[in-house]
């Protein structure tokens, strides 16, 4: 569910409803506009996911739908009225895109994946991940990604770090001539502002504000004391 500013009600119902298909309902006073798991709720003021005391000026909204055709979704908006962009593939999220603007210049994205396997897998073999990020001084790498990002040691020694946050657990290994250079994860997380505002205060080296991306991800980065980069990124409606 997600919470969008209107300045128009009656007009952001006519949009929803007519040309984009969505049921529109109201309960207890509040207008909604529903789509299989996708659900809108119109107000005065748009509210980033996850963050209620913040709130944005109507059209500041980036939506992400995901559908099993995109190509068909795009040819009913149109005959609906509504003015979609041309369809792209976006070869980093494997998935066909369009985009379109409601009344109020909220930024919506509808896409497809076009990424499925041909047969899927008998049995579930990967289980977790652990990414290893090189570093040349191990333990004021594993005392920063203790007292600046919230993980917690599960070992350590001289030249290795296992570092664990809730479900995700990092690696800091030792810089040698096979582990060179930097390296990088992405982690998927459940609120990125709140995450973003907890690195400040501990003095991170955030790279940027939180941004909510056309592929349905609100992301920032961080950058380790010796530059191994950490991507987080809250999927969104």
């Amino acid at each position: 569910m997600r919470l969008i500013g209107v300045r128009d009600t009656a007009r952001s119902i006519v949009f929803y409803r007519d040309v984009l298909g969505f049921e529109v309902r109201e309960r207890a006073g509040i207008i909604e506009a529903v789509s299989g798991t996708a659900r809108l709720q119109f107000g005065t003021n748009d509210f980033p996911p996850g963050d209620w005391e913040n709130p944005l000026s109507p059209g500041s909204a980036i939506l992400f739908f995901e559908t099993d055709d995109v190509a068909g979704m795009r040819s009913m908006i149109s005959a609906h009225g509504g003015k979609p962009s041309e369809i792209e593939r976006i070869n980093r999220i494997k998935m066909s895109v369009f985009e379109l603007r409601d009344p109020d210049d909220h930024v919506l994205w509808f896409g497809q994946s076009y990424d499925f396997p041909d047969v899927p897998p008998k049995q579930r073999m990967l289980q977790q991940i652990m990414p290893g990020l090189p570093l040349d001084d191990v333990p004021a790498g594993v005392a920063y990604y203790r007292d600046v990002l919230g993980f917690v040691v599960n070992y350590q020694q001289h030249d290795l770090g296992v570092m664990d946050r809730d479900q995700v657990r990092l690696l800091l290994i030792a810089r040698t001539d096979r582990h060179k250079g930097i390296g990088s994860a992405y982690l998927y997380v459940e609120n990125a502002d709140a995450l973003y505002k907890e690195f400040l205060g501990r003095g991170a080296n955030v790279q940027g504000e939180p941004v909510s991306q056309p592929w349905g991800l609100r992301e920032f980065r961080v950058l380790d004391l010796e530059g191994n980069e950490i991507s987080f990124g809250q999927p969104f409606e």
